[in-house]
């Protein structure tokens, strides 16, 4: 096959995450400029190229390494899965590289080719955009994925690149058509917005014979963009418009222009804008009815796949200044006005004196609340942590002491659920690397420990986030090169460093240890050690000498789920390089961290959303082609308000999102 155009490869980036597009024109490859991004012609096609950085995590292999589809069916009684109804996927194509099971994670470079294909294309132009994109993908090496997009049909993924919308434009580069240029005001044209959670704008006949009462419509007459709101339209498609409406005028008028809004329950306080409007579009007659957003939404949701095919190497086209580290946080802790720890005792909550914060048992339950402040409102997360060895009694009440305590503070905590040894960074960073779990239980009154009872400890950590300490057998063989220990004896305490620690370890070791002895410590090497600590121990045995597999850190991109049963089954569909704004009020979102898993609950979500998505997170973690573990912590979080912890993966949170409303009534925006 011909070699692709010297000039093209030449201009392909194959390294810097993001997006190029070309369009067919007289069977050429010509670029199209950045700032008409977004905007297809009907009769044209488009060839796009995407890189994204990801590193892909370790595998292990299992039943779930194919693609997994997922429905539930809505029953009073119950939730049950149902069985697809779509034939099964095909298996996914092999990794692109070699990846051996359970090998450490590395970073890699992901190019995706999309060859859309508007609805009014000549075959010539369609057989043109196929061989580019094969030749593009020789060019590469093999290593792409190709994608044939249909328009009006596009792929998530597709809908993705162009978070303010997608614009069908009428006509093509045959009828002489091109991408306007900015400052371009020469322009009369209505279109119609549709989608609620991937917008695509299709121009229309520029009459009242093209609106319905469902819909959004912006009548774009360049200085001036008039969104009409249909009176059947939900707060989501009008926010979505409007955004679709500012960036029109953003990128195509250079921030020139007035964007006016008209209320179509209320059109008469509008009446200039309803002149103009009726001048332009002809005689006005009667709205026809809406159109309903499951038969657009029907097409985006034919079945469930939570591992995308053409993507199971690539869970996420993540935007690459989003990548952390598998267990960094996104965004620094706020300052917090105070915690509150309590001890589940006889089933009831008992306060804990601050001297003994941070300090669990194994055999019981807490529950600590933490208050900070955003925009001057206090905001609060409730972790309920579930000693390992807790009773069955004593987990349950902790569970329904945290509803009372919801109640309480009128359901605005965000409620962690947290498992003895999960504890996530958070949680240890609120006790400021002195998280100490003891085993057994606490003896009530003062004695948490007393310096004549004889323990062992082992710390894991490298920073005041991330720092905790675990009691464990007081034995030789409790010991690990890799780790630092603190052997707490009647009348010594060491601190022993193994050869394999580092010295941000040894440090914060210090540091929790003056939070189980205030004790002066010993300094203790591997392989230096006095008679007195084998003695403390029972005597010198064996133990993990070996250099272990270190805990893996991988650059693992986040995942965003949106779940709902809009369409009359429950779908749970993949977002692309999301922001805020995919957040949709009226249905429950599922945030992979893969540290945490978030349950976000917009305010207009029904029950059997919220239930259903609850089953859909935990059957995620068991069937995670990753060995994901079931014990990651799930968190709840409510519309309005979400904690850091949740914010900082989503860029340039805005707090007022979902508080600030369009103008109702022929209002212009600046």
């Amino acid at each position: 096959m011909t070699e692709l155009n010297p000039s093209i490869s030449s201009s392909l980036d194959k390294t810097t995450p993001g997006i190029q597009i070309w369009r067919i024109e007289k069977m050429l490859m010509v670029a199209v400029p950045q700032r008409s991004y977004g905007n297809f012609y009907e009769g044209d096609c488009y060839i796009l190229f995407a890189v994204s950085d990801v590193t892909l995590p370790s595998l292990t292999p299992s039943p779930f390494m194919f693609p997994l589809s997922l429905r539930f069916i809505c029953d009073r009684s119950r939730i049950r899965p149902h069985e697809p109804v779509s034939p099964a996927p095909p298996p996914p194509p092999l990794p692109r590289r070699p990846f051996a099971a359970g090998a450490a994670a590395e970073p890699t470079d992901i190019h995706d080719i999309h060859f859309w294909i508007g609805k009014d294309s000549s075959q010539d132009e369609q057989g043109s955009a196929a061989i580019y994109s094969t030749q593009m993908d020789d060019h590469l090496g093999g290593v792409a994925v190709q994608h044939r997009e249909a328009q009006g049909y596009e792929s998530q993924t597709f809908r993705g690149y162009f978070k303010k919308g997608l614009i069908y434009k009428r006509g093509g580069v045959a009828s002489g058509l091109k991408h306007v240029e900015t400052n371009a005001y020469n322009v009369q044209r209505l279109l119609h917005v549709k989608g609620r959670k991937n917008v695509h704008a299709a121009e229309v006949d520029m009459s009242w014979k093209s609106f319905n009462q469902g819909d959004v419509f912006l009548l774009d007459l360049g200085k001036l963009i008039v969104q009409w709101n249909g009176p059947l339209s939900n707060h989501m498609e009008r926010l979505k418009a409007m955004q679709l409406a500012k960036d029109i005028r953003d990128r195509e008028r250079a921030g020139r222009g007035q964007i006016a809004v008209v209320d179509g329950q209320n059109e008469g306080v509008s009446g200039d804008l309803m002149r103009l409007m009726n001048f332009l579009l002809g005689e006005r007659k009667e709205i026809k009815a809406a159109v309903p957003d499951e038969v657009v939404d029907q097409q985006q949701r034919q079945s469930v796949k939570l591992y995308r095919q053409a993507h199971l190497f690539n869970p996420h086209l993540l935007n690459y200044r989003r990548s952390l580290k598998c267990g960094d946080e996104a965004t620094p802790y706020p300052s917090y006005l105070y915690c509150t720890p309590w001890r589940i005792e006889d089933h009831e909550l008992a306060a804990v004196d601050k001297r003994w914060n941070g300090l669990l048992y194994s055999k019981e339950c807490y529950l600590i609340l933490y208050t900070y402040i955003i925009n001057r409102k206090p905001r609060y997360i409730l972790y309920i942590w579930q000693g390992k060895h807790a009773s069955p009694g004593d987990i349950t009440a902790s569970a329904l002491q945290a509803v009372v305590l919801d109640q309480r503070y009128n359901g605005e905590p965000v409620q962690v659920r947290v498992t003895m040894g999960k504890e996530p960074r958070h949680l240890m960073a609120i006790f400021g690397g002195r998280l100490v779990v003891f085993e057994g239980s606490s003896s009530g009154n003062d004695g948490y420990e007393t310096e004549d009872h004889t323990s062992l400890f082992q710390v894991c950590g490298r920073d005041e986030y991330d720092t905790k300490a675990f009691e464990v057998p007081i034995r030789s063989s409790s010991l690990n090169s890799n780790d630092v220990f603190l052997l707490k004896a009647p009348h010594q305490c060491y601190l022993w460093y193994g050869k394999g620690c580092s010295g941000d370890e040894r440090e914060v070791a210090k540091n929790v240890g003056n939070a189980i002895s205030k004790r002066y410590k010993e300094n203790v090497y591997e392989g230096q050690e006095p008679s007195d600590f084998w003695a403390q121990l029972g005597g010198k045995g064996p133990y993990a000498s070996s250099k272990r597999l270190q805990e893996e850190h991988c650059d693992v991109s986040p995942r965003l789920f949106e779940c709902s049963n809009q369409t009359g089954r429950f779908v749970a569909t993949e977002v692309t390089d999301f922001i805020q704004d995919d957040l949709d009020d009226d249905d429950v979102m599922l945030l992979d961290t893969w540290e945490q898993v978030f349950l976000w609950i917009g305010k207009g979500a029904n029950e059997c959303e919220r239930t259903q998505a609850a089953v859909l997170a935990v059957e995620y973690l068991n069937t995670h082609p990753s060995n994901r573990d079931p014990g990651t912590p799930i968190l709840i979080v409510k519309q309005g308000f979400e904690p850091p912890t949740f914010t900082g993966w989503f860029m340039g949170w805005d707090q007022h999102l979902w508080t600030v409303y369009l103008p109702r009534f022929g209002s212009t925006g600046a």
